[in-house]
């Protein structure tokens, strides 16, 4: 399916599929940058949705191979994200989105905190229901997992 920088794009259809060029057994390689590509991408307009309804702007976007966490927020205004949320439904990411820039205005989980996630319009309690019900999952996706294999 092409060279060493084949592309990786979304097959319109039902389901969608994600097409990944190059050799098969760059597959999983190849596809895991993409994910946190597509992760840093998507995570940054929701972080500016969210940060601008609150007036702050964060110092900097970072995305992470993380085990156990799905963001941070420094008290430097950096934040952080799992690139796994990609994998996640829209509306979690979204929710993690909103966790983390609500931090710019609060940096602790207090009332007022909770009371900025809410301004925010996402639908918290179900994000948190589904990221502990399928997090684990998630967290586990990577490296260490079986290797993909080639459309027939």
């Amino acid at each position: 399916i092409g060279g060493p920088r084949a592309p990786v794009r979304i097959r319109a259809g039902e389901p969608p599929a994600i097409e990944v060029g190059g050799n098969p057994e760059h597959l999983n390689r190849r596809l895991c940058d993409w994910l946190k590509k597509e992760a840093r991408r998507v995570l940054s307009i929701h972080v500016e949705k969210h940060a601008a309804k609150l007036g702050r702007t964060p110092a900097r976007i970072q995305v992470r191979d993380t085990r156990s966490r799905w963001g941070s927020c420094t008290s430097d205004r950096v934040l952080s994200f799992s690139w796994r949320l990609i994998l996640a439904p829209a509306w979690v990411l979204d929710y993690v989105a909103a966790h983390e820039c609500a931090h710019l205005v609060h940096l602790d989980h207090s009332r007022k905190y909770w009371q900025v996630v809410s301004s925010l319009d996402v639908n918290a309690e179900d994000a948190r229901e589904w990221l502990e019900q399928n997090g684990p999952a998630l967290h586990a996706w990577g490296a260490e997992q079986q290797p993909l294999r080639a459309a027939a």
